[in-house]
């Protein structure tokens, strides 16, 4: 099979479960869906909180060693900033109709995006499937992950 440059599935792997590292990871592979890319979400180490159904709501905007925030670390240290930027946040995701992270999830698993939880990370922190949001593909290891992968065409992202 010849290379021509065409994207043909985007591997995407979330590490961060930041408010801001959730939302680029899902707003790409969402267009990837809408662009008619496969798009497959690996959450691993901390972006599995983007997917455990007790955390998933909850998740903040990180205001400490952020250089985006344009504030000292003292200030973005201090008590209360870090729900302070993430009701901002979260308001102005509101005004232009983004969606929660549930629901952004619930349109990704709906477009087709593949959603797989790390195998390592869910042992290391004793995370269990059913602890999980219910739509999830499975749980992989990283080299299942790299052979689903394979093929040309097939871009990995790393956020």
């Amino acid at each position: 099979m010849e290379d021509s440059g065409k994207i043909n599935k985007m591997m995407i792997i979330l590490s961060k479960a930041t408010l801001e590292n959730v939302y680029a990871c899902f707003v790409l592979a969402n267009g990837a869906r809408m662009e008619g890319i496969e798009a497959e979400i690996f959450f691993t180490f901390f972006g599995l909180e983007a997917i455990h159904n007790k955390k998933l709501d909850h998740l903040h905007i990180a205001t400490v060693g952020n250089p985006a925030m344009h504030m000292p670390t003292l200030l973005g240290g201090l008590p209360g900033m870090e729900a302070l930027a993430t009701s901002m946040m979260k308001k102005e995701m509101e005004r232009i109709d983004m969606p929660d992270v549930r629901e952004f999830l619930e349109i990704l698993t709906a477009s087709g995006v593949k959603l797989w939880a790390c195998k390592l990370a869910m042992d290391m922190f004793h995370y269990k499937e059913e602890d999980m949001f219910e739509d999830l593909d499975g749980v992989l290891t990283v080299g299942d992950f790299y052979k689903q992968g394979s093929g040309v065409g097939t871009h990995m992202l790393f956020i």
